[in-house]
């Protein structure tokens, strides 16, 4: 098991979090400048300044005390959540050209869309660059060993079957047969397979087991027990690259969202999301294991940071967006006080769900535990 030092768990956090947030913010900024939009504030983190400068056309850019997220104020914004101020209208005409909320609807809206899109493409370029610098990974779904006791055994599954489809699902790869079984709680599963010339299908249910990393950390993954041969790297050229990273960039945002609609639906309990606390855990554990580690596991993030941000929740991009869309068929913005209250109800809810992460994120790193060891 690996021991990491308390202080890598911070400095990881602020490598991951903090270009990310950056990437993100900057995909706004530069698409409002392209809009010609005026940026008053670029934050990295919120809360008071810690340092800052103010650059020659106006924008404050700086870094708060809370490295939690951070934000573009644009000119006419009344917050750090894009809301319109009341006074952006009786502004002089040309500066009022500049406000955020002057901008048609398709400009505010390709503004707003530019965060998630940008943290997409930051991950499609890391993975691109890792697969032209090591090559394109390719492991076939072929069975390399089958586990004594497990699904797969008792299903008759040999040592060389070539898993063609799960579900009714094409396999590409061998690493999309656990990401196909992993997140579908146990439930019985149909596969087909290829042995010499035959096709043949088979029903097993996989088995919930406990699986611990080298880090001590824990979790229940259905696992219908093979193990998968060797694994090879084709070398690749820049178009290859790029289609292979968008490919995988897309598999991580359809397991991502698999797993939020699990957790909507009760199929997944709420104990296993994480928040920031669990992010600089693992952070740091990445970190401990050397930058290769470390810039994949940021690329990651800035996957589940975009489509996490796409959400259709106010306060979020993508609720922002959905109101864009109502203007958009509606010709006229929604009216303010129904906007008030769902971005009363948007705060509300990201409340509720950090106070729920933070509960499971100190519950993982034992201080609950402690705490019913000193009251008992």
């Amino acid at each position: 098991m690996h021991d990491v030092p308390l202080w890598l768990y911070f400095v990881g956090f602020l490598l991951v979090l903090g270009p990310l947030v950056f990437v993100h913010e900057y995909g706004h900024y530069i698409v409002g400048r392209w809009c010609g939009v005026k940026a008053d504030a670029f934050s990295i983190g919120f809360g008071r300044r810690i340092v800052g400068w103010t650059d020659r056309r106006g924008t404050e850019w700086k870094i708060g005390w809370l490295p939690l997220g951070g934000y573009v104020q644009f000119a006419g914004d009344r917050d750090a959540v894009s809301q319109p101020d009341a006074g952006w209208q009786t502004l002089p005409t040309e500066e009022r050209s500049h406000t955020f909320p002057a901008q048609p609807v398709w400009k505010r809206a390709l503004i707003v869309l530019a965060g998630p899109l940008t943290n997409l493409l930051f991950a499609i370029l890391v993975f691109a660059g890792f697969f032209m610098v090591y090559g394109a990974p390719a492991l076939p779904p072929v069975i390399g060993g089958v586990q004594a006791g497990s699904a797969a055994e008792a299903a008759g599954l040999h040592v060389g079957d070539r898993i063609a489809r799960i579900d009714g699902q094409a396999i590409e790869g061998f690493d999309a047969i656990p990401n196909m079984v992993a997140y579908d709680l146990g439930r019985p599963a149909v596969i087909e397979v290829e042995r010499g010339g035959d096709r043949f299908t088979v029903t097993l249910k996989p088995r919930i087991t406990t699986i611990t990393d080298d880090f001590g950390n824990k979790a229940d993954m259905a696992i219908i027990g093979i193990r998968s041969g060797p694994i090879t790297h084709t070398p690749v050229g820049p178009l290859a690259a790029v289609q292979a990273s968008a490919a995988q960039t897309w598999d991580i945002m359809r397991l991502t969202g698999k797993a939020l609609g699990q957790f909507l639906t009760g199929q997944r309990s709420v104990k296993e999301m994480g928040g920031p606390l669990r992010i600089a855990k693992q952070s740091g554990e990445q970190a401990s294991l050397g930058p290769t580690a470390l810039i994949w596991f940021i690329a990651f993030v800035s996957i589940n940071l975009g489509f996490i941000n796409l959400l259709p929740l106010p306060m979020l991009d993508g609720g922002h967006l959905l109101f864009y869309v109502y203007e958009a068929i509606r010709r006229r913005p929604a009216p303010a006080e129904a906007q008030e209250w769902a971005f009363r109800f948007g705060f509300v809810a990201i409340v509720t769900l950090m106070l729920v992460v933070t509960f499971n994120d100190l519950g993982s790193i034992g201080v609950w535990d402690r705490i019913a060891r000193l009251i008992g």
